[in-house]
């Protein structure tokens, strides 16, 4: 028998699916920690913010959404509850395609 026949065929990823693949809901959150201390308000508020904005990125990315013109805002509100997050605001939903725009 050729070797060849030997080896299994790769399972497709999201690039050669047909459909978009399922999105792998978060095994388990991170340890969090307490932000530092004796910042201004708007340093914590813009903290959180990114980091809602890069989960809710990763997240789309996963499902299949690549292009920030396919991240509409109800498209990043109906993957923030699926993956468990407050919906986002606007000024959110603008840094999440942002993010996607600069990781290309």
């Amino acid at each position: 028998m050729p070797a060849a026949a030997l080896t299994s065929k790769p399972l497709p990823t999201q690039s050669t699916a047909r459909r978009p693949v399922q999105l792998d809901l978060p095994y388990a959150p991170v340890e969090k920690r307490p932000l530092p201390p004796g910042r201004p308000r708007d340093w914590y508020i813009t903290h959180n913010r990114r980091l809602k904005a890069m989960r809710l990125a990763i997240a789309l990315l996963d499902s299949g959404v690549h292009l920030p013109t396919q991240a509409r805002n109800e498209t990043i509100r109906g993957t923030a509850e699926l993956i468990g997050v407050h919906p986002p605001s606007d000024t959110t939903c603008h840094m999440v395609r942002a993010l996607m725009r600069y990781s290309r």
